[in-house]
């Protein structure tokens, strides 16, 4: 139900580019230079890199990325952007996902086919996407001092769904995560990753709101529900619920970029991570960049889209006691 709520929230979503434009409070397009932009000479291609401490069900990770625009018109862009990041083992004791921590290292993905577009005076943006995410996941030892044994890595996949706008001051961008395959276990997918736990990806969808302070600073605000696959009678302890999320973002060059957020939801409670974006290419001068700094709407035709990780969540099988490897594949009745 929560998978085709998503999906109409979100196809609903696109009708946002119905709204009239957001007045701008520094003078109008014109006054700004805006028309005076050519689209095809500063929508390039970028390659960098990112990286990111493990947040609410994310994992420490970095990478390399590149944003690849595919045709450029006079007021509009499609592209495709890619991700590829190498997942690190979480803090010692401290579980990203929720009484298991993630260990070793594995190579996740995301791509993102997407279509953004400028009004008419080119005061605001408007931009869709949707794409494909994958998450191998190594798992090691509890944080709450029950052993565990026969570990596995299991593989999540998830697709995703975004719809965008960005006015020179505000911005609002509607998602949805939405888990694809099968993991082990039952009808509900739930994967088993060792004798005592399962995981499984979530599926959520969500909100955010970002208000550009200035050029160079921008605040984020965010409302996210996250479910799972569950079994009831052999699962507890499993995420669903709502949540909220912060996030502060500095652009520190033309090139890079940093930023630090917090989320807060029952299943994962405060959590606080930090991340950082550097990318190469854009338009050909760096006059042209400077002057693209100088322009939101512009500047989001190239942006990397958001909410890219494959969110795990922890549950706790209902029999906890087995454990030995004779009884660990006998069903589990709770």
């Amino acid at each position: 139900m929560l998978r085709r709520l998503s999906l109409g929230l979100l196809a609903s979503a696109i009708s946002l580019s119905a709204l009239p434009a957001i007045a701008q409070e520094d003078g109008s397009a014109d006054d700004l230079g805006v028309m005076s932009i050519s689209l095809k000479d500063v929508v390039k291609p970028t390659l960098g890199f990112q990286g990111a401490l493990q947040g609410a069900g994310t994992a420490n990770q970095a990478g390399i990325g590149g944003f690849l625009p595919l045709s450029v018109g006079d007021n509009s862009v499609w592209f495709l952007d890619v991700l590829a990041n190498a997942n690190f083992a979480d803090y010692e004791s401290y579980s990203s996902i929720g009484q298991t921590t993630v260990a070793g290292t594995t190579i996740s993905t995301s791509t993102r086919l997407g279509y953004r577009w400028l009004n008419g005076d080119r005061s605001t943006m408007y931009g869709i996407n949707a794409g494909y995410d994958s998450r191998p996941m190594a798992t090691g030892a509890t944080t709450n001092g029950i052993e565990v044994f026969n570990s596995q890595t299991p593989f999540f996949q998830q697709v995703a769904v975004n719809a965008e706008l960005q006015s020179n001051q505000w911005g609002a961008n509607i998602y949805g995560l939405i888990p694809v395959g099968e993991y082990g276990y039952g009808s509900d997918n739930v994967a088993l990753i060792n004798s005592s736990f399962g995981a499984e990806p979530l599926t959520t969808v969500g909100l955010d709101v970002n208000y550009k302070i200035s050029n160079s600073l921008s605040l984020l605000a965010g409302y996210y529900y996250q479910t799972c696959e569950k079994e009831p009678e052999v699962f507890e302890d499993y995420a669903e619920g709502s949540g909220v999320k912060t996030r502060l973002e500095y652009d520190i060059s033309n090139q890079l970029q940093a930023g630090v957020g917090y989320s807060y939801d029952e299943n994962f409670e405060s959590r606080v991570t930090a991340d950082l974006k550097l990318r190469f290419g854009g338009p050909k001068t760096t006059a042209m960049r400077k002057e693209v700094r100088q322009q939101p709407v512009i500047k989001a035709l190239t942006a990397t889209p958001s909410n890219r990780d494959v969110r795990v969540g922890n549950s706790r099988r209902c029999l906890p006691y087995l454990s030995t490897p004779a009884v660990y594949n006998l069903a589990v009745d709770c």
